[in-house]
Formats: C-alpha cells, structure tokens, sequence
C-alpha cells in the first residue's frame, strides 16, 4: 500500500518528516525516500528498505536533509519515490500511495499529447508516481492538473506535490485513502496515519475530503480544489492495513476492530462452540484487537500461544513474492507449547486472502499438540483482488483460498496457468458464493476449512463488517468482498467486476 508524510515550517522541517514518515513503515518496505526544499536548494535521498527499517536506512542523512523548511516522504511499494518533475508549471516533487489500472494507456497519451518523457520504471512499467506528476503537470495551472488527474484515473491516488511555495495535499477522488493535516506552532504535517503526528507534538486540525486538495504553506492552508460527495474510503483500513491509533471518519481502528470480535463471537452463540473454548487468541498483529473483542464479548480468556518475534519481522503481505512472505509468516510467530497443548483454541486473524500462510503457521500449533484449531476472519471472503490500494497480491484468481474453494465445488482443474485458470473461473457466476445465506457459501467456507485443515472457520458477513466500522454503506469501498461500490471506469464508463 505504501503512506506518505510531509512538513511545511517556518523553521527546520527535517527531523519531523524522517519521524513522521517512520510511523508509516508499517504500510509498505519496498523503497523509502524523502526530500526538501528551501533555502540549502533541493535535497532527495531513497533507499531500498526490503532488508532494513526506514529509520535505519535513513538515519544518517538527517545532516544533508536539515536547513530546508519543506519536506515530503514516502514509504512506497510502487517503485522509486519522491520523484522530480520538471514543466512549464516549474519544478516539483511528489509522492503518491494508489495504484493505477490505466497507466500504460496514460503514459502513451501524455507522451503523445504533451511530449513528456519518462524515465523512472517500477518493475516492468512505468512507475505510476511520475505518470500522475505528468498529468498534474499537464494543465494550465496545478489546480487543474490535480483535477485532470484525478478524472484521468482508474484506480485510487492520493498524492503529496512539493512545489518552492509549499504543499500540494491531494486526497483519492473517492477518498480511497485518507489525507490528513495538524499542525504545531510554526508548522503543519500532512498524514496518511494520523497516529504519526502525536509524536511529533502535531495535534490533528483537518481531515481532507474525498477528491479534496489543500495548498499547506508555513502560514496555513487553503483548500484549492474542493471536495466530492461520492466517497468509498476502504474498509482494509480498519480490518487490518493501519496502526491501532489511528482514526479515520471518526472511526478509531482498534475500537472497530473490537467490535468486529465481538460480532464474530456472537455468530457463535448456540452453536455450542463458545462453551467448549479454552482460550480466544489473535494472529499477531491485527488480529488481536478482534480477538480482544471475541474475548469480551464471549467471556472466555484471551491468551498468546504465538508470540510475535518483532525486532526483525516486518509484516508478512509487504514482500514482493510468496515464497518470501511464506517466510516472513514462518520466521516471525514462535509457538509456545505450554498454552497450546491439548486445548482447544479459537483464533481470529484479520482477513484470509491466499491462506497458504495461516495453514502452515497453524499447522504447528498441531505439533504442539492443540486438540482443535478453530479460526474466524474478521471479513468475508476475498473473491476478489483489490484493483485499488494492492492489498491482495495473489497473482491470478486461483491465489485467492475463496477461489480455490469454489474451483473444487466447481469441477475446474486448476493448470497453474494464470491466465487460463483465470479465464475459466471467471465465468462462474458469484451471487450465490457473496451472499453468506446461501448453500454455496456455505459449501465454500468448509471447502476453505479442509484445505487448511481447521476443526472450523467462520468469516464476519458483510452487513457485521459494515456495523463494526460504523459509516453507512455506500461511503465504504467493499469491491474485494462483493465486486462492487465502485464507480465507472475510465476506460469503458462502466462499473467493473
């Protein structure tokens, strides 16, 4: 997913930035990057963080970094950031967190219309933070670049844009992700995790629309571009993409993440399990908020059979392939067989996407001897990958545990060819596998079970999720759960699916 910092000061800006662009590390560990401008010029500095912690890595270019009072930084998973653009508009910097369906289609059309040339890559593309600098680039002035890239996007980008005078805050057209402004004397922060200003003394003074851009200068901030009514903030921010500490839309992320616990244990009213239970633990980290409110809810102890080795072990989804996440996932959670012999446990985990991680880890709760291993998501079903933030990395629908599930009930033989598994799943009608009502669902989520080898696993429905978070329905973005909530594409003005 990736997050971004940024500090206009009257005085030094450095400090703050490297701290509050630390606080973000826990959304991305591909490539880290700062720079800023005033009075010692433009300064940038990246470094690939898959190997050590952004403050590590960073550290010690604090010294060249100091005597400007502008500043933007990145933690980013979509290639080299912040990036350097130069146009009739002037120089600038920018950073972004999204990600770009259209960008091949973009890239050609501003290299056609507006003779732009582009030399930062990310993987085997274009890297999508210079192609949105170049429609920002392509208007008559910023403000209207920000508005044709944002009309010019399929996908989600909410953008930092550092120009001499300050910085541009510019929320995702449909507020995908969120944008946020504090301030302290003599300075104003913008953040994606509003838990990254405390720290740093900033107290959090606004919170940006969706599509709502901001001009922040030492002296304040001006809305330039106001915002839409149409909102879908995704619901992977309080399910499992943020800090605890951090509240979005008056929604605190811990609190709904207690409330979905508590959802998940009233599911389990009557059907005898909660009487059974030794203890309600969570997959460390996310899962344990849901797990404290199971707790709660259901009265049985909360207790740790896995503890979290968390001097060296980032999170698990962040590595780019899954034999590296797998890994991750293995090295990170230490068993403790004291709490897991001859019990029988119930654990919450945030989502499960691909599922490969959360068998193999539970399965050596097995050789510690755990009678029964029951699992609960804290969402439904993924069906589908996220086309907007990357949160699913699954290379086809057959990454997807759900899909496999379905594939078998199904009668598909799965070749491992992505694209011809996919072209075959894709034709199998849905409905009946979303709705947690019906038969199918039913089949599917015991299909997930055996291939886990779980004594039983629940997913929250849809109308609990929606309950727990607490916003209404349509201001929310659910598309990897139901297909849908998404507005027209740019390429076919119809919804996608």
């Amino acid at each position: 997913m990736g997050g971004f910092f940024g500090v206009v000061s009257k005085g030094e800006c450095a400090d703050d930035l490297f701290y509050g662009t630390d606080y973000h590390s826990h959304l991305g560990n591909l490539r880290g990057g700062m720079m800023t401008w005033g009075r010692k010029g433009l300064r940038r500095v990246i470094h690939d963080i898959t190997g050590e912690p952004f403050r590590a890595k960073f550290d010690g270019d604090l010294r060249n970094l100091r005597g400007n009072n502008l500043g933007i930084g990145c933690i980013s998973d979509t290639g080299d950031q912040p990036i350097l653009n130069h146009s009739h508009l002037g120089s600038i910097g920018a950073v972004m967190v999204g990600a770009i369906n259209n960008l091949a289609q973009l890239a050609e059309d501003a290299c056609r219309n507006n003779n732009f040339h582009f030399s930062e890559f990310y993987e085997d593309g274009m890297n999508p933070n210079e192609v949105a600098a170049a429609l920002i680039s392509s208007g008559d002035t910023i403000e209207d670049g920000i508005r044709n890239m944002q009309d010019s996007i399929d996908g989600s980008c909410s953008m930092l844009v550092l120009t001499k005078d300050g910085i541009y805050a510019i929320r995702d057209a449909l507020g995908r992700t969120p944008v946020l402004i504090g301030s302290k004397p003599g300075s104003y922060c913008i953040s994606m995790e509003p838990c990254a200003m405390f720290n740093v003394d900033f107290t959090q003074e606004y919170e940006l629309g969706p599509g709502e851009a901001v001009l922040v200068t030492p002296d304040g901030y001006r809305q330039v571009v106001p915002p839409r009514e149409e909102m879908k903030i995704c619901s992977f921010l309080w399910v499992y993409y943020s800090f605890p500490a951090s509240s979005f839309e008056g929604r605190n992320v811990e609190q709904v993440r207690y409330e979905c616990g508590k959802r998940l244990a009233r599911q389990d009213r009557g059907s005898g399990l909660l009487e059974k239970l030794d203890s309600v633990s969570g997959i460390p980290d996310s899962g344990v908020g849901h797990a404290i409110g199971y707790s709660h809810e259901s009265g049985i102890p909360y207790t740790r059979p896995f503890m979290k080795y968390t001097p060296t072990w980032a999170r698990s989804f962040i590595p780019q392939d899954q034999a590296s996440r797998a890994h991750v996932a293995t090295m990170k959670l230490i068993p403790i067989r004291e709490l897991s012999h001859d019990k029988r446990l119930l654990f919450c985990e945030d989502s499960i996407v691909r599922g490969t991680q959360l068998g193999n880890t539970l399965k050596r709760l097995s050789r510690c001897g755990a009678s029964e291993v029951h699992v609960r998501s804290a969402c439904p079903p993924i069906l589908f990958n996220c086309r907007y933030l990357n949160f699913s990395r699954s290379k086809g629908l057959a990454g997807l545990a759900a899909y496999r599930a379905i594939a078998r009930l199904e009668g598909i033989e799965l070749t491992g060819e992505v694209a011809v598994d996919d072209a075959k799943l894709a034709k199998i009608p849905l409905d009946e596998y979303i709705d947690h009502t019906t038969e199918k669902y039913a089949k599917m989520v015991d299909g997930i079970r055996q291939e886990l080898g779980l004594t039983s696993v629940r997913f929250q429905t849809l109308p609990d999720l929606i309950d727990a978070i607490g916003l209404p329905r349509e201001k929310l973005c659910t598309y990897c759960w139901d297909g849908k909530n998404v507005s027209a594409c740019k390429c076919c003005k119809h919804p996608c699916h």
